[in-house]
């Protein structure tokens, strides 16, 4: 299984998917989408060799339970999925999906949560959000030993280079400048 590495396209507003579309970047990021139009969009990306992630919880239509999950998986087929449900990363692992575990970090109790829910439910890869810690991403790779991206509020090339510079493996961002290397 393929684990995204470098820039992460993420697209948060449709006049910006094909922007993703042009990028050298092998993987592509669904953040935001209706149920209709999702299985269209994964394989247009598709067809540009793109492979899709699509974050489960933010797309409109999408019930967050196993007939969704089979759903998603037999009509749209990403490539893997981001959520931040321990019962979605528990399925899309069932399906040999990539699984990506969210974890939102507001204060050293919802690290030692997520952290918690890494361990039970033992995601491919963690996106950390907001990307914007070096020592936490650092941290985290550490108890965990899983691929670290590092999501949310980055803005600049700098502070791409300083989430590699702590281990992250990607950046996922809906910046668009920050999608050409």
């Amino acid at each position: 299984m393929n684990v995204p590495t470098g820039i992460l396209p993420a697209v948060r507003k449709m006049k910006d998917f094909d922007k993703a579309l042009e990028t050298n970047q092998d993987f592509i990021v669904i953040l935001e989408s209706r149920l209709a139009q999702l299985k269209s969009l994964v394989a247009y990306a598709k067809r540009a060799n793109k492979q899709v992630l699509v974050h489960f919880d933010l797309i409109q239509g999408l019930k967050s339970d196993e007939y969704g999950m089979e759903f998603l998986i037999r009509e749209v087929k990403p490539d893997g999925v981001l959520s931040t449900r321990g019962n979605i990363i528990q399925l899309a692992k069932k399906q040999k999906l990539l699984a990506i575990q969210r974890m939102f970090l507001l204060d050293s109790l919802a690290l030692d949560q997520n952290l918690k829910l890494i361990s039970r439910f033992q995601p491919d890869c963690i996106e950390v959000l907001p990307g914007l810690m070096p020592s936490v991403i650092h941290q985290i790779y550490e108890q965990t030993k899983l691929p670290v991206i590092a999501g949310g509020l980055i803005t600049t090339k700098e502070e791409v280079q300083a989430a590699f510079d702590a281990g992250a493996i990607a950046v996922s961002t809906s910046k668009t400048s920050l999608w050409y290397k």
